[in-house]
């Protein structure tokens, strides 16, 4: 049974997982109308500026998804410790325990790589920062924070790719409890 859409914004899970699965190259515009229910011209009323419109629209909807889950929270000043904790929670539950890939991954290595270079590096660096910070009001001196801070996205990552490609989401979630373990010794709190 096709997909009823009404709005611009019930395309862009349908599209997100097209372009999470596929890449930017890879990502037709028969699969982006098969994802949605929409044909070619529905696609182009909703995104006159095609596949890179979509992109950009998809994009804007993860960041506003990471900034109110994992950001804002890890840059408040509230409890650190419970930000922290509530990352790894949010993480591990938006990438579906390591069986669904990290979009932000698949276009910093595609072809459209340049095409979204500012928004992918945004993204990385914006959730470095947070951490940072974070781990900063924990007691970590600037260096120890950003340093623990880029292990652990690196990590992330990582585990997000071997858990792909091994077909083990196990290894994911393996990798967030060591990592939930390293950031509790590597600070002072």
């Amino acid at each position: 049974m096709p997909r009823l859409v009404a709005e611009r914004e019930d395309t862009l899970a349908p599209l997100t997982e097209v372009f999470r699965e596929h890449g930017y190259e890879g990502a037709t515009l028969a699969l982006l109308g098969k994802a949605t229910g929409l044909g070619r011209g529905s696609l182009y009323h909703f995104f006159p500026g095609g596949k890179d419109e979509m992109v950009s629209a998809v994009l804007a909807e993860i960041d506003g998804w990471f900034e109110a889950r994992i950001f804002a929270p890890l840059l408040s000043d509230d409890s650190p410790d419970q930000a922290i904790d509530a990352m790894f929670d949010a993480v591990s539950g938006y990438f579906r325990s390591g069986r669904r890939v990290c979009l932000m991954g698949t276009l910093a290595l595609g072809e459209g790589r340049d095409r979204f270079a500012a928004a992918v590096s945004r993204y990385f660096a914006r959730w470095i920062g947070a951490l940072t910070g974070a781990l900063q009001r924990r007691g970590l001196d600037a260096a120890a924070a950003l340093a623990l801070s880029e292990e652990v996205v690196t990590g992330l990552q990582g585990a997000i790719v071997l858990a792909r490609a091994l077909n083990e989401p196990a290894v994911f979630e393996r990798a967030v409890m060591r990592m939930r373990g390293r950031l509790r010794a590597g600070s002072p709190a």
